[in-house]
């Protein structure tokens, strides 16, 4: 190894540090962004390099924009709020209904609008509904932010790692379902049934049962319904093996200006109030895995993975998506499913193989709460409604919820064989 070499990953520990533990309270964006820096102002990654890499995310940059205005403009018409009512009067008083009713809701949209439309759009609709309910919101946060990544590979649209991670070359849904239908019921199951029982002391008791209700404004029907367009879009751009960055970011913008024309008012409103400072968060970390690829890692980690897959691909699959699963946790799944995917590209493995490497990139990031980019949104989303969930007090459920799971879905995979 070259002091190169060494430099490299320091600086990539150090950001991914920094991204984790969030040191003098700065945000996520500022570390991946100032790693990225570092290494270009010491010349170990040259801009071509380092810009190429901040392109290989195009597709997610225009996904995520494309859902944080649909967010955004949902909230302003009071869309959130007008959900928040009705499930308030479903769970009917029982605060473990509304539980399960949220639950419920995160595996519909996770499934068809992805896990970061559950953690932008569907979390503050479910602190709305607690704070209205007068139920303690934390339980409601925690399954929208662990839904998110257990229900991310029910369909290949549930997560924008599944695309990453395949590179593109998707699986027909038929054979996806085949892979993937018995360890997303496991994984959803588990991760409910463990998650009910840690937060067994907050869901006791009654909520409100009665709360006013009003009618949805024109507005807010106008975002409900680019909601609906957008996961239409996102299901027919996935079986035809399209990007879904652009569709969704089309999506998102014919919402805002629908709703502005027709309201007469200036978008620059609802732009002012997007958390924008998720793009350079992704950019970094893509400008760290391109600068860790440089060093030969995933030479090295191809050249294991094709020769645990030639002895047992049952079992490489299981060890193989177990580490990945936890390793998503040090990097972010995004950046692993990355690494993952370029391993996959020269490695050449069967499909099992693939197959146990995706679940743990989707599941793995359940652990801790810089697992998944969702899990970073879903973060960004509920610090803007007053509430905070530091590091360890997400480890501290996640380490009880996730590894079950895993070893579950993981094990129904393998047995599928």
């Amino acid at each position: 190894m070259t002091v190169h070499t060494y430099a490299i990953w320091a600086i990539c520990f150090v950001a991914t540090f920094g991204v984790i533990t969030r040191p003098f309270k700065l945000p996520e964006a500022v570390w991946a962004v100032a790693g990225a820096a570092v290494l270009l102002v010491f010349g170990l990654m040259s801009p071509s390099a380092a810009w190429a890499a901040v392109l290989k995310g195009g597709d997610v940059y225009l996904f995520l924009i494309g859902m944080m205005l649909l967010s955004e403009v949902a909230r302003e018409q009071g869309l959130f709020d007008w959900v928040a009512e009705h499930a308030v009067r479903l769970a009917r008083g029982s605060t473990s209904r509304l539980f399960a009713l949220v639950f419920g809701v995160g595996i519909v949209v996770t499934t068809f609008l992805s896990n970061d439309a559950t953690a932008v759009v569907l979390t503050p609709a479910v602190y709305a509904a607690a704070k209205k309910a007068k139920a303690d919101p934390l339980p409601m946060l925690f399954a929208c932010a662990l839904i998110a990544n257990a229900a991310s590979f029910v369909l290949p649209i549930s997560n924008p790692a599944n695309l990453v991670l395949y590179g593109g070359e998707m699986p027909s849904l038929g054979a996806w379902m085949a892979s993937f239908a018995l360890p997303s019921l496991l994984s959803i199951g588990v991760t409910f049934l463990v998650l009910r029982w840690v937060e067994r002391e907050r869901l006791t008791g009654q909520c409100e049962m009665v709360v006013e209700t009003g009618a949805l404004s024109r507005g807010g029907k106008i975002a409900l319904g680019g909601i609906v367009a957008t996961a239409v879009l996102l299901i027919a751009a996935s079986a035809q093996g399209h990007d879904l960055g652009l569709p969704t970011c089309l999506a998102g913008i014919a919402t805002m200006a629908a709703i502005c024309i027709g309201e007469r008012k200036s978008p620059f409103t609802t732009l002012g109030s997007v958390s924008w400072a998720v793009l350079p968060l992704v950019a970094g970390l893509f400008v760290l895995v391109e600068a860790l690829a440089s060093t030969g890692v995933i030479t090295i980690l191809a050249r294991w993975l094709a020769a645990g897959a030639a002895q047992s691909p049952s079992t490489t699959a299981g060890v193989a998506g177990t580490i990945l699963a936890f390793g998503s946790n040090l990097m972010n799944n995004l950046p692993a499913g990355l690494i993952a995917s370029t391993t996959l590209q020269q490695a050449h493995v069967p499909q099992i193989v693939t197959d146990g490497l995706l679940i743990g990139v989707d599941l793995g990031p359940n652990l801790s709460i810089t697992g998944s980019l969702a899990t970073i949104l879903w973060l960004t989303a509920i610090r803007r409604e007053g509430e905070d969930v530091g590091f360890w007090r997400f480890l501290k459920v996640g380490a009880v919820v996730m590894p079950p799971a895993l070893f579950a879905a993981l094990g129904a995979r393998m047995l599928i064989g």
